[in-house]
């Protein structure tokens, strides 16, 4: 078995971040950490000279098919879905057999979805990582099938697995209650579900939200994600730069109000 140290270093001189492993166990923590350099890699693989390659899904994700004998032959998944060029893209052979394709993952849209369908999953989180070639387990190697770019996927793949990976909506009705002397602070939470309002005030609206958010010592990352999520509620959404740029701004209008700087 030979030292895989130029493969690993070539990966991390292409901007993955590298992480080394026996079999899938990874040797370094990796969650929310900065990717080893080049160098560290070399450093690492010349004291661990058969530690396999793997790559966290941080700019990438991966749809990964599985054929295990006694589970769903994923393959047969992929087929049914009778769209072949979805996944003209990226594409290894893994130990057991299966295919992972490897496609560049659009900002906010795809998500972790093991079970996406019968012997498919989707590896995704920006703390997830997949095992790649030429790393060995059980004496069998993972080999690229092709040498292609990882492809943007198409505007129907994700949308399908954006329906896949929407949890299945309960049937049961809710209790009828009508609470009296609503707050601002209820109407930020009602604000989360029903969106911004119409779309000649959607940016006003965004602001009061934030704003309001700030005002009640709420972490500015947490009201980033809630403006994200108030504005996917919202008809003929604004883009995620204007979300950004708004809930920006009113971090900086906070910090003026308190009298306070920013680190």
């Amino acid at each position: 078995m030979k030292s895989l140290v130029n493969y690993a270093k070539q990966y991390a001189e292409h901007g993955f971040s590298v992480i080394p492993t026996i079999g899938k166990k990874p040797l370094i923590k990796f969650a929310n950490r900065d990717p080893l350099t080049p160098e560290e890699v070399v450093a690492f693989w010349h004291k661990n000279p058969y530690a396999n390659i793997a790559l966290k899904t941080e700019q990438f994700f991966v749809i990964d098919v599985d054929r295990h004998a006694d589970e769903a032959d994923g393959t047969e998944s992929i087929k049914n879905l009778n769209h072949a060029e979805w996944f003209n893209t990226l594409c290894q052979k893994t130990a057991h057999d299966g295919y992972q394709f490897f496609f560049k993952k659009p900002a906010e849209r795809i998500s972790q979805n093991i079970g996406f369908l019968p012997g498919v999953d989707i590896k995704a989180h920006p703390n997830n990582y997949v095992v790649v070639a030429p790393s060995i387990i059980d004496d069998k190697q993972y080999t690229w099938l092709n040498h292609k770019p990882m492809s943007a996927p198409t505007e129907e793949l994700i949308q399908l697995i954006e329906e896949k990976g929407k949890p299945a909506i309960s049937n049961k009705k809710i209790e009828e209650y009508h609470p009296k002397g609503k707050t601002q602070t209820s109407e930020l939470f009602s604000q989360i579900v029903n969106g911004l309002g119409p779309t000649g005030g959607r940016n006003n609206a965004l602001a009061s939200f934030a704003g309001g958010l700030l005002f009640r010592n709420v972490e500015p990352e947490v009201v980033l994600e809630l403006a994200r999520i108030a504005n996917s509620r919202t008809e003929l959404s604004l883009s995620d730069n204007e979300v950004v740029t708004t809930v920006n701004s009113m971090i900086k209008k906070e910090i003026r109000r308190r009298g306070e700087t920013s680190e």
